[in-house]
């Protein structure tokens, strides 16, 4: 593995931190004081850069502004009471993030400089790890393609890029969320598994027409019926009926394999419940909340942790929830923060400790 000192490191010479507060940080506003930065020639990766946080110079004919070819992880990392730093499952967002590279035909990251660089990066800035409940130092890890010229074919040169954030919750009140049966985010043999960023802007639309009904987010229907579920916007998605909880299964590529949602289903399980991978329609939603086996729905994702659902719309129905009564969710929500803050010990190996 590539060691820290092989990096090209510049510090600054005045850290930023000391006009920010870190309580009740926003989401994604922030910035902490360096970036990571490597470029890949077409034949190998060049030497990683840590630097100072700095915008970037670019070619109009950037061929990712173009043609799309960009890619991105998000991770966060906790300091526990003793102020020691902590990434969360990050080898599994190393992963992950070469897949979408193999679906977006872009060359693979190594490990070296995507673990070690991530590692030094938020060892010289672990200052800017918030030390508050549910606040953390958000990592993205992005790559774009970086020739310069129009032409639609894959890119020969890229750059691969960590920014960190300091930031509080991505969403801090129940959620009210609206069953899309219009527009559709994937489609089998398409993209859904990957983390591109067409992902996201293609689901904008639909999020914003949502939010003008007074909804936060959507939850995604498959494309062919708009009868099963899929995802929401920002998170996986599980629905607990009596003793099981039921989540999309990932079969068909339509969307993203959560290193939350694995974690959750983890502690599901050990918690006694059924987790079951499978196909759910909106048709066993709606009998499910008829007969009151519908017991909780929540999200999970790396920005959204786990963020309880009070409210499904689908066609005329309001489903609404009594959130109050809920055991599981906030059970499964406190255990994962008590893992993450170092309040439990980390019996499953997914703290990364800096």
């Amino acid at each position: 593995m590539i060691a820290a000192p092989e990096f090209k490191i510049t510090k600054v010479e005045q850290s930023r931190l000391k006009d920010i507060n870190l309580e009740n940080i926003p989401f994604g506003k922030y910035f902490s004081d360096h970036m990571l930065e490597v470029d890949f020639d077409g034949k190998e990766w060049k030497t990683p850069e840590i630097k100072p946080y700095q915008p970037l110079l670019l070619s109009p004919s950037l061929a990712a502004l173009h043609y799309g070819q960009s890619i991105f992880e998000g991770i966060k990392a906790y300091k526990n009471a003793s102020g020691e730093a902590f990434i969360f499952r990050p080898v599994d967002n190393f992963r992950r993030f070469n897949i979408s590279a193999e679906r977006m035909q872009m060359p693979e990251v190594p490990e070296d400089i995507f673990m070690e660089g991530m590692r030094t990066l938020v060892r010289m800035d672990s200052s800017w790890i918030p030390d508050s409940d549910d606040h953390s130092l958000y990592i993205r890890p992005f790559m774009f393609s970086s020739d310069e010229l129009i032409g639609v074919r894959p890119s020969d040169t890229y750059k691969f890029m960590i920014i960190l954030s300091p930031t509080g919750p991505y969403y801090n009140v129940p959620m009210r969320i609206y069953v899309e049966e219009h527009y559709v985010r994937a489609v089998p043999g398409g993209i859904g598994y990957a983390k591109a960023a067409g992902n996201y802007g293609a689901a904008m639309y639909a999020t914003a027409e949502a939010k003008k009904k007074g909804y936060d987010q959507v939850l995604w229907t498959d494309a062919f019926e708009h009868k099963y579920v899929q995802e929401c916007g920002t998170m996986n998605v599980f629905f607990v009926f009596d003793g099981v909880a039921v989540t999309p299964d990932l079969g068909a590529g339509t969307i993203l394999a959560g290193v939350t949602r694995d974690s959750v289903m983890t502690l599901l399980q050990e918690k006694g419940l059924k987790v079951e991978e499978r196909a759910l329609s909106m048709d066993e939603v709606v009998e499910g909340y008829h007969s009151g086996n519908l017991k909780e729905v929540f999200g999970t994702g790396t920005a959204a942790t786990i963020s309880l659902i009070k409210e499904l719309k689908y066609r005329d129905l309001d489903m609404k929830f009594d959130i109050d009564k809920w055991e599981i969710a906030p059970s499964i929500k406190s255990t994962l923060n008590d893992i993450r803050y170092g309040r439990l010990a980390d019996s499953r190996g997914w703290m990364d400790k800096i």
